[in-house]
């Protein structure tokens, strides 16, 4: 699935949005941004995973997420979807309040039928003034998120994501490794201090998931190896041995094949961007 919203935002944009309906199109991995996300589900049911923690999400709730949260979604076998997506940068939010609450409030909302209705009301109208390009859209896109913002301030988080025996002891592996990505990490550590065999450790890692342990440990150590990249000037080096790889060749080819790049390559473009986004070319 391409997300058409997100090469937007790529491009220079500060609020973006996108409509799709699929099945089986789920996440492989965990991914984040470096602005918001809104995910409302309009039709279906699909879990969502945010840092540590798993929701099932259904027809008429949202999720959010702010900027480097760690976050993916799948869904149960042949069960179809839709979605609306709405992306926004922080400089978009007019209230100092909202951005404090929005900041602290990651997580599921299940709003009531007749507030869940205007909530997709903004977003569709925020679909049509994308694609309609009429005068003053750009003016009317930003006061319509942030009346979205505004609803939404007013919602309560669910504060109980699903909860069951074998989950909170996967959750509690998925917080180890999200706090310890740069020790050594292999299945059978986790499953010795864990007290699970490395069998039922990968059976039950892969159900709450869809990840396999080794490509979960992988996968948060490349995109902490990203945000590295972007926001500090250490070389390849120092940012393989601190995301916990222990040479620099399998440092390159995990990074490749999560995001299909080379690390080098990845700090090229990403720094080319920054420059054209800021008008110096």
């Amino acid at each position: 699935m391409i997300d058409q919203a997100g090469i937007m935002m790529a491009q220079g944009a500060a609020i973006a949005s996108e409509r799709i309906a699929g099945v089986n199109d789920n996440m492989t991995q965990p991914h984040y941004h470096n602005y918001y996300e809104i995910y409302y589900l309009e039709e279906g049911e699909r879990y969502q995973r945010i840092q540590d923690e798993l929701y099932m999400l259904k027809a008429g709730e949202l999720m959010l997420f702010s900027p480097y949260i760690m976050h993916y979604s799948y869904g149960a076998q042949d069960v179809p979807f839709r979605r609306v997506i709405l992306y926004f940068r922080r400089d978009e939010i007019d209230s100092p309040e909202i951005i404090k609450l929005l900041d602290e409030a990651n997580g599921m909302y299940k709003p009531e039928k007749k507030e869940s209705a205007t909530i997709r009301w903004i977003l569709s109208e925020l679909l049509r003034e994308q694609e309609d390009q009429a005068d003053f859209h750009q003016e009317c896109r930003r006061a319509l998120l942030n009346l979205l913002l505004h609803h939404l301030a007013r919602q309560r988080r669910v504060e109980e994501p699903i909860k069951a025996e074998q989950r909170e002891r996967i959750s509690r592996i998925i917080h180890y490794i999200h706090y310890n990505y740069a020790e050594p990490i292999t299945l059978e550590s986790l499953a010795e201090q864990f007290y699970i065999s490395a069998f039922h450790l990968c059976r039950e890692f892969k159900a709450y998931t869809n990840s396999t342990v080794i490509r979960y440990v992988n996968v948060t150590r490349i995109m902490n190896a990203q945000r590295m990249f972007l926001e500090t000037d250490k070389n390849i080096t120092e940012i393989s041995r601190e995301t916990g790889f222990s040479n620099l060749t399998h440092f390159n080819r995990v990074f490749k094949s999560v995001t299909g790049m080379t690390p080098s390559g990845y700090r090229k473009s990403h720094r080319n961007f920054e420059i054209y986004v800021g008008g110096k070319i």
